[in-house]
């Protein structure tokens, strides 16, 4: 029987991205499933007092700067050429996060995913904006105005918050992390053990 793996993610971290880029070589050799988990990362910082990178590393001198050349090695590595740092970052994903529950709960989360990712780290869209989501969507193949609507949705509210309290009860403090049967990866440089624990 093939192993599950558990992504926690948000459309927010670039890290989520270049990980979710990665990730199918990863399912290709291990012959695992992957299980997508919509979450906030605000409200996973909230609930556990952690906090961005670029907030963490700020004091820290040359810390920032190692940041980003640790990020384009990883670019470099898996040829994720498309790759662009969203001029608009930090992105507030509440209507995008919400969007992933409508979508999941309409059997689409996959496509939704691919589009969300796409939209912020390579088409660069300033995604917080309503009208540029609705825009992005609607190109994506979805109704844009459609998903406006159903973000508002106490049903999908309410699932993004039980899915990000879920993942910090599981021990989730930031994004990505991968989680096979019980054991947790924290960040897109585990990728390499989350292989090895899915084969």
């Amino acid at each position: 029987m093939s192993k599950t793996i558990d992504f926690i993610f948000d459309f927010g971290s670039p890290n989520a991205y270049l990980a979710y880029r990665a990730l199918p070589g990863v399912l290709e050799r291990s012959g695992a499933e992957l299980n997508l988990v919509p979450c906030l990362l605000g409200g996973i910082f909230k609930a556990t007092g952690n906090q961005s990178p670029v907030q963490a590393f700020a004091p820290v001198k040359g810390k920032l700067e190692y940041f980003r050349i640790e990020i384009m090695r990883f670019v470099k590595k898996h040829g994720l050429d498309d790759f662009a740092f969203n001029p608009n970052f930090p992105v507030n994903t509440l209507m995008m996060m919400r969007g992933a529950i409508a979508a999941e709960m309409d059997g689409r989360l996959d496509d939704y995913v691919e589009a969300g990712m796409r939209q912020m780290w390579e088409q660069e869209l300033k995604m917080d904006d309503p009208d540029v989501f609705a825009a992005a969507m609607t190109d994506a193949g979805f109704d844009g105005p459609a998903l406006l609507e159903r973000i508002q949705e106490p049903e999908v509210k309410a699932k993004l918050i039980n899915n990000t309290a879920a993942a910090v009860d599981r021990g989730t403090f930031g994004i990505p992390t991968f989680y096979v049967g019980d054991e947790m990866y924290f960040g897109k440089d585990r990728l390499l053990e989350v292989e090895e624990a899915a084969s």
